[in-house]
C-alpha cells in the first residue's frame, strides 16, 4: 500500500513504526459555529482511510480532537451573550448530528483542548527550558511565543522559506515578539476572556500547541499518520512540527496526509 506524503511529495510505501499498528492524528474542527462542506469532505476522507486500515488488517488508534477555546468561540459567545464553553458545547453537538447523517464514524479518542491544559503547559515549559521558547510580560501576566530561529527545519512541510514568509507578516505596534514569525504558546489572560492558571500567569493557549499536546499524549512522541485540511499545512501543521520536534527531539509523523 503506498500514501502520497505531502512532507516528501511522493507516494511512499506505507510502513508503520510497529508491525500492524497505526497511530492516526487528524485535525479536527473548531466549534464555533456549524459544520460546512469541507468539513464534512476531511471527516469522510480519514473516515475513509480509518476504515480501510482496519480493513487492511491494522490495529489502528484514531484521535481527531475538537478546538474548543478560540478567539472565534470567545467572539460568538459575546455576541450572543452566552459563555465560551456553551456554545463550544452546542457546536460539539451540531457537529456529531451532522456526521451522524453523514455516516462519520467517531474516532477512537476525540479529546477537547480545554481538558488538556496540563499537558500543553509541561510541553512549553519544555520548549522553554530547551531555549525553543520565550514569555514576555503583557500587564499583569505573559504570553509564551515559540522562537521561529531556533528551530532550522521550519518551513519543511509547506516548503516554504523564511524571507518569503518574512514579506508578508504584519506586526502590531506592541507586539512584543522578537521575531514576527514567531508563534503564540499562551496568550496571557485579557480582560472578559476565559483564563486559566500557569506558570506564566493567567492565561490560555495558543491554537497549535493544543494538537502536539494532544497528539503526543495519546500517541506517543512520533506518529504513524497526520492528517487534515490542505490549508492546515501552513501556519497550523508547520508549526506543529516546530514545536513537537523541538520539545521531543523526534520526527513528529511519519506520513502527512
Amino acid at each position: 500500500m503506498k500514501i502520497y506524503n505531502t512532507m516528501t511529495g511522493i507516494k511512499e510505501e506505507f510502513v508503520p513504526q510497529q508491525a500492524d499498528k497505526v497511530g492516526m492524528y487528524a485535525c479536527g474542527v473548531t466549534v464555533y459555529d456549524y459544520c460546512h462542506i469541507g468539513h464534512a469532505r476531511s471527516a469522510i476522507v480519514f473516515d475513509v482511510i480509518n476504515r480501510y486500515l482496519r480493513y487492511r488488517g491494522f490495529d489502528v488508534t484514531f484521535v481527531r480532537n475538537f478546538t474548543d477555546i478560540d478567539d472565534k468561540i470567545i467572539q460568538r459567545a459575546q455576541e450572543s451573550g452566552t459563555t465560551w464553553n456553551a456554545v463550544a458545547s452546542r457546536f460539539i453537538d451540531e457537529y456529531y448530528r451532522d456526521m451522524d447523517a453523514l455516516g462519520v464514524a467517531r474516532a477512537d479518542i476525540e479529546p477537547k483542548a480545554t481538558d488538556h491544559i496540563a499537558d500543553m503547559i509541561r510541553v512549553i515549559s519544555t520548549l522553554i527550558a530547551k531555549g525553543h521558547a520565550y514569555p514576555v510580560q503583557e500587564g499583569d501576566n505573559q504570553s509564551v511565543y515559540f522562537a521561529v530561529d531556533t528551530f532550522a527545519e521550519y518551513g519543511k512541510l509547506s516548503k516554504k522559506d523564511r524571507d518569503s514568509l518574512c514579506s508578508g507578516i504584519r506586526v502590531n505596534i506592541n507586539d512584543q515578539k522578537r521575531n514576527p514569525m514567531d508563534f503564540a504558546l499562551w496568550k496571557a489572560s485579557k480582560e472578559g476572556e476565559p483564563w486559566w492558571e500557569s506558570p506564566w500567569g493567567k492565561g490560555r493557549p495558543g491554537w497549535h500547541i493544543e494538537c502536539s499536546a494532544m497528539s503526543m499524549r495519546y500517541l506517543g512522541e512520533t506518529i504513524d499518520i497526520h492528517g487534515g485540511g490542505a490549508d492546515l499545512v501552513f501556519p497550523h501543521h508547520e508549526n506543529e512540527i516546530a514545536q513537537s520536534e523541538a520539545c521531543s527531539g523526534k520526527p513528529f509523523a511519519k506520513y502527512w496526509i
